[in-house]
């Protein structure tokens, strides 16, 4: 019985042996999460191929306005078919034209309008995603401390497992103790390393998701995430910072104005477009001809071509208007649900540090006293054994759920970065 015993102190060393994943050492501290961000923001292939498209939006908004090329024509006139008349006929001539079709007046600034509005547009989705990158790292580092802090936890009990084997001993030596009370001491001993194994497994995939966020091979180790940096929860009404402020709600503002000036640039196609020319007539011995031209399209097919495209511009902005709508409806409820989850995190971590966690302390002492000197069950020191680490898990959780929460407001109510052009 003596060596069953001893079986149960060696849990202890078996359950450290197991607190640290493969490729992670003890004295490794992972770096700052803000720094992780950083990084993550700057090798991002999604992020890489939203600047590449914005940067082709902004590579057309020059020509969007530009007008179109010059013509230029080289045209004979001969009065006749039988014979070559230039020089004896007046209107006979060899003439070399340049033309340039015109755009109406404004159609040109407003096709520039529109173009870079379309910038603007690709300008908002990258801010969106840096966010949700952002947020997306900040999440996974509050649940990589969380793990690491249970890990501690489940390491740390090794030796309240000693204290309960030398009880479990002390009984057997006085005679009180049965076997059941050996076998639940050993197998606590391995329940504890079997969470560490399912903690380190859980840690591992962690950090794959982390190291995918960072461009960088998934089993790329990292250390220790030893603490959560302090919390500056934004002040006054949530609600409204989203949705004055929350990327989604400006991407929609932007689309809404895309199609305003969409819908202004389909009106003006109304107008018909000009066009001029000027050319010079050889006419042999005679003298030459100046020629001078001035055009306008007629818009015969605007019923067909023009009237629709602004009819479907029109439906293009009805629906992002409505669009825009939903998403400022959704971002206030986000904001919402975030300031009620903040509110249970503040008070459910301040029940498991202030009652819980004593209290379970205080529960495995009693029992353990209880059971040595008689008066209690061995399952009920287990018990009070499994609350206690439970609680210790649960208060790193509660604190990675709150940082949680502060990672999703800040993706959500941080106002914008200046673009270019406005001043900061």
């Amino acid at each position: 019985m003596t060596a069953r015993l001893q079986e149960v102190a060696r849990c202890a060393t078996v359950a450290i042996a197991l607190a640290l994943p493969s490729g992670a050492k003890a004295d490794t501290a992972a770096p700052p999460v803000e720094a992780l961000v950083a990084q993550a923001l700057e090798r991002s292939p999604t992020l890489a191929a939203l600047e590449a498209r914005l940067d082709a939006a902004r590579e057309m908004v020059a020509p969007a306005g530009a007008l179109p090329n010059p013509m230029a024509e080289a045209v004979l006139q001969n009065i006749g078919v039988d014979d070559f008349t230039l020089g004896d006929e007046e209107m006979s001539m060899l003439s070399l034209e340049v033309r340039q079709d015109l755009l109406w007046p404004g159609k040109r600034a407003a096709a520039r309008s529109s173009a870079t509005s379309r910038t603007e547009v690709e300008a908002a989705r990258l801010e969106l995603a840096r966010r949700t990158i952002a947020a997306e790292v900040r999440a996974i580092y509050a649940r990589l401390y969380a793990a690491d802090r249970e890990r501690q936890a489940l390491a740390a009990s090794s030796e309240l497992l000693d204290l309960l084997a030398e009880t479990v001993a002390a009984r057997y030596a006085a005679g009180g103790a049965e076997q059941e009370a050996v076998i639940k001491a050993q197998l606590q001993g391995s329940r504890v390393a079997e969470r560490l194994d399912d903690v380190a497994a859980g840690r591992s995939r962690l950090v794959a998701g982390l190291n995918r966020l960072l461009d960088q091979p998934g089993g790329a180790p990292l250390g220790e995430v030893v603490a959560l940096p302090p919390l500056n929860f934004p002040g006054g009404s949530w609600e409204e910072l989203a949705a004055a402020n929350a990327p989604s709600v400006v991407v929609a503002a932007r689309a809404v104005d895309d199609a305003m000036r969409r819908l202004e640039l389909a009106r003006l196609d109304l107008k018909p477009n000009l066009s001029a020319g000027a050319g010079l007539g050889y006419r042999g011995g005679l003298d030459p001809a100046l020629m001078l031209r001035f055009g306008a399209e007629i818009p015969f097919a605007r019923e067909e071509k023009q009237k629709p495209a602004i009819r479907a511009a029109e439906h293009e902005l009805t629906m992002a208007q409505a669009e825009l709508r939903d998403a400022t409806a959704v971002a206030r409820a986000e904001a919402a649900r975030l300031e009620a989850e903040r509110q249970r995190a503040d008070r459910q971590l301040l029940r498991y540090r202030e009652a819980i966690v004593p209290q379970t302390s205080a529960a495995v002492d009693a029992a353990r006293a209880s059971y040595l000197a008689g008066r209690g069950d061995f399952s009920t020191v287990i018990e009070d054994f499994e609350l206690w680490l439970a609680a210790r898990a649960e208060v790193a959780r509660r604190e990675a759920d709150r940082f949680e929460i502060w990672a999703q407001l800040e993706a959500l109510v941080a106002p914008a970065p200046a673009t270019e052009g406005e001043s900061e």
